[in-house]
């Protein structure tokens, strides 16, 4: 953890030495001050040697209670990314590192109560950023930067595949990596892909991403399929042409013989089951 604070500099002048301190608290300096002020008395050399001591004694420990309390600040700040973190990427299986930080405390206040929570396009694995904000005791929220990894499998191209090509279990290799660091939409299954069309050419030792694969057509624009419309206890079926290519899961829209338009999502065994 890395902590930033501006650093205050004072000095006190015990019996003709003076004391150079540093801190990161204005409060500080000034009590560390007002402490070691002692008014003009008539001391003996040794007096004067045992009250020094105790004023230095005092003051040093001041400030390592303030450094102290700083540290712990961070601390909770941190812990609490990593729990938040930790939790996004539950998701995926694997061993999971979180590296959050570095954060700067210096201008926050002490806080009772603080909650973490995801901004708006959070990623679960990869470099984000996780949001902690004070319930009680101060009123602050920031952004910490994360980096959250997760190592685990997934699959490659054993070698290179042309556009068009049917993907079959022997085109395909699994390695082991960090999913955090490769682009969104990596497939980590080989039965993800296999059976799949490629959409573009790739090079073999690549990863595999969704957004290159097709699913198999299970709808061909104007052949004639069976549309069915359910609800609780009945069902309706008719049958049209079909207007578009369609995969399984995908949108396929129907001309019926009266000439209207429906639209319905395309299923594995070729039928559209219509959207309410």
């Amino acid at each position: 953890m890395a902590l930033y604070a501006q650093t205050y500099r004072f000095a006190v002048n015990l019996d003709m030495t003076l004391i150079i301190c540093h801190t990161n608290s204005p409060d500080v300096a000034f009590a560390s001050r007002k402490a070691m002020y002692v008014p003009e008395t008539r001391l003996s050399a040794k007096d004067k040697l045992g009250h020094n001591s105790v004023m230095l004694f005092r003051t040093l420990a001041l400030l390592l209670v303030v450094t102290s309390a700083a540290a712990s600040e961070g601390d909770a700040i941190l812990a609490a990314v990593e729990q938040h973190a930790r939790q996004l990427a539950a998701g995926h299986a694997g061993e999971i590192h979180i590296e959050a930080g570095p954060i700067d405390d210096s201008r926050l206040q002490a806080c009772a109560q603080r909650e973490a929570y995801s901004p708006p396009n959070t990623r679960s694995i990869g470099r984000t950023h996780i949001g902690i904000r004070c319930l009680a005791g101060a009123n602050w929220n920031i952004l910490v930067p994360v980096r959250i990894g997760v190592i685990s499998t997934y699959v490659t191209t054993r070698r290179a595949l042309l556009a068009g090509k049917t993907i079959q279990a022997d085109d395909l290799s699994t390695v082991s990596g960090d999913l955090g660091a490769l682009p969104t939409g990596t497939v980590i299954k080989p039965e993800q892909a296999i059976g799949k069309t490629l959409r573009n050419s790739i090079g073999a030792g690549q990863a595999l991403r969704t957004h290159q694969l097709l699913a198999p057509r299970v709808i061909r624009q104007g052949q004639t399929v069976r549309v069915v419309s359910q609800g609780t206890g009945f069902a309706v079926r008719a049958e049209g042409k079909a207007l578009n290519h369609a995969a399984a899961g995908e949108l396929a829209r129907v001309k019926m013989p009266s000439g209207r338009t429906i639209s319905g999502i395309a299923q594995e065994d070729g039928s559209i089951l219509l959207t309410n």
